[in-house]
């Protein structure tokens, strides 16, 4: 497996607007057949932060991810949600192994 952890941070103003939006992104990319989990997840004590949880069968499938429409929507429409450019930390499982991720 690969797992994408994203790091957002979402201005004040635009938090109900965020969640919304990833969500909708969310329920559409785990349709895809090279993605085994996709969470959203907001911090407790500083709701404008978030980390998106992509859990991917293979390294090939992010790249398929973003040539999705419901990809390009949610990028497009988040942008200027942000209070500063997202990032991403890249992971591989060591437990479970692929078949607890199904």
């Amino acid at each position: 497996m690969f797992i994408v952890h994203v790091f957002v941070h979402v201005k004040e103003d635009r938090i109900e607007d965020f969640k919304t939006a990833s969500v909708e992104n969310a329920e559409n990319s785990i349709n895809e057949p090279g993605i085994a989990r996709f969470d959203v997840v907001q911090q407790q004590d500083d709701p404008t932060r978030f980390v998106l949880v992509e859990v991917y069968h293979t390294e090939e499938d992010p790249a398929k991810h973003k040539e999705t429409s419901h990809y390009k929507k949610w990028r497009d429409t988040v942008a200027d949600m942000m209070a500063e450019p997202r990032s991403a930390l890249k992971f591989f499982n060591v437990h479970p192994d692929e078949k607890g991720w199904e």
